[in-house]
Formats: C-alpha cells, sequence, structure tokens
C-alpha cells in the first residue's frame, strides 16, 4: 500500500494498514532472539536493548514535523512515516501478526514491516545488512 493511498484513507478517519506476512520478518519472529534472552546469556543487567534509542531516533527522523505540528498540519509529502499512521501500524501489527513477539522487538519489527509495504526499505537490502551485522557480531 502507498503512503499516499493511506494519506487518502486517513483524512476519511481510516487507515488501512498492509499486514501482509513479509518473509523476512516472519523468519526473524520465528528464529530470531529476544533482548532478554541475549542479556541474560552475556550477563548484561540494562534491560533495555542497546539499539532501543537507535529505534526511536529512526522513528523520529521517519516522522519528520510530524511529531511536532498536529496531524492536520503535516505537510502532505514532508515526512517518510507521519508519527500518527506508523503507531496505528504498529499498534495493528502487533496486535496480529507480531502478537507473540515481546517488547520492544515487536516494536522493531512493526517498523521494518511499514517501510518494507511503504517501499522506504527493501526486504533482500535488510536481509544483507542484517547478515553484515551477524558476521561483525560472531567475529568479535
Amino acid at each position: 500500500m502507498s503512503a499516499s493511498s493511506n494519506d487518502a484513507n486517513a483524512e476519511n478517519g481510516e487507515m488501512l494498514i498492509d499486514a501482509t506476512p513479509i518473509p523476512l520478518l516472519r523468519s526473524i519472529q520465528a528464529h530470531g532472539r529476544v533482548w532478554e534472552d541475549l542479556a541474560a546469556q552475556y550477563g548484561v543487567t540494562n534491560p533495555d536493548p542497546p539499539w532501543k534509542i537507535t529505534l526511536e531516533a529512526t522513528c523520529d527522523l521517519l516522522a519528520g514535523d510530524s511529531c511536532v505540528k498536529p496531524y492536520d498540519q503535516v505537510e502532505p509529502g514532508s515526512c517518510a512515516l507521519p508519527s500518527l499512521e506508523r503507531r496505528a501500524e504498529e499498534d495493528e501489527l502487533s496486535a496480529t501478526l507480531y502478537e507473540d513477539v515481546p517488547f520492544p522487538e515487536r516494536q522493531l519489527l512493526a517498523l521494518a514491516h511499514s517501510m518494507i509495504a511503504r517501499g522506504l526499505l527493501d526486504e533482500a537490502e535488510l536481509a544483507s545488512r542484517m547478515e553484515v551485522v551477524g558476521q561483525r557480531f560472531n567475529s568479535a
């Protein structure tokens, strides 16, 4: 679903969420490891994963000025993923596709889902970047 169709539906008071399962994200959901387990394995006591700040910053950057303006004052096209739409999508995806994933991993999957569904991120590109990070992590 394109951002413009989301915008048009938002004007009518409804948002249509593209909840089509994304194979890469389903694989991560099924085989990924959650922060709580990783923290216990490595003896980390911080309850928040190190990537949580980056996740929040990414959401803010994608939202642009929709974070600081009322929704009806946001210029169409001024941000890649308006905060109100991202939150609605996150809520819907969290209650359906990613309901069995703990927070904040669920938030991360929902954001990746929204970005892929909107064409802001390519599934193959994400898989490639994950491979690079995994190699770095496992070589340490």
